[in-house]
C-alpha cells in the first residue's frame, strides 16, 4: 500500500526527504568501488607509476565527481559554490584513499602523481557537468 505525505509543507515530508536523498546512490556506489580498488592488495601489482595509472586515477575521479555533481546541481542549479564543494570532498577522498593505501595495505602505496591526477579528474568531472547544465538550461 502506497504511503501518501500529507504534511504542511513538502519540506518536513520524509518520503520527499528520503527521495532526494537517493539521487546520491550512484556517488556512493562509486565512492564504494573506488575504495575497493583502491585497497585491494595484489601482490602481482606492477609498483611502477604509469600513464595509464594516472589516466585510471583521472577517470574513475572524474566519474565519482560527475555523479555527485548531477544531484547538487539539481538542488542548486544557480550558485557555483556547491561546484567547489563537490570538488573539494572528491579529492579529500582521492586523498584519504592516498593515505590509507600508504598506511593501511602492504602492497599498495600512496603517491601525490595520483592525488594529482584525482584532482584533475575531480575538475574535469564537475566541470563536464557544469558545462552540461549551462548548456541544457540555455534553451
Amino acid at each position: 500500500m502506497p504511503v501518501i505525505c500529507v504534511m504542511e509543507s513538502k519540506s518536513t515530508c520524509p518520503i520527499v526527504k528520503l527521495k532526494s536523498h537517493i539521487d546520491f546512490i550512484p556517488a556512493i556506489l562509486v565512492a564504494v568501488v573506488i575504495a575497493i580498488a583502491s585497497l585491494w592488495e595484489n601482490p602481482q601489482m606492477p609498483k611502477a607509476i604509469t600513464i595509464s595509472d594516472l589516466l585510471i586515477h583521472g577517470v574513475m575521479y572524474c566519474v565519482l565527481a560527475a555523479t555527485m555533481m548531477v544531484p547538487v546541481s539539481k538542488r542548486y542549479p544557480a550558485r557555483t559554490m556547491p561546484y567547489v564543494y563537490v570538488c573539494v570532498s572528491a579529492v579529500v577522498y582521492g586523498v584519504l584513499m592516498e593515505a590509507l593505501q600508504r598506511f593501511c595495505t602492504l602492497t599498495r602505496t600512496g603517491s601525490m602523481d595520483d592525488v594529482y591526477a584525482n584532482l584533475a579528474g575531480a575538475i574535469i568531472g564537475v566541470l563536464i557537468i557544469a558545462i552540461w547544465r549551462k548548456i541544457h538550461y540555455m534553451k
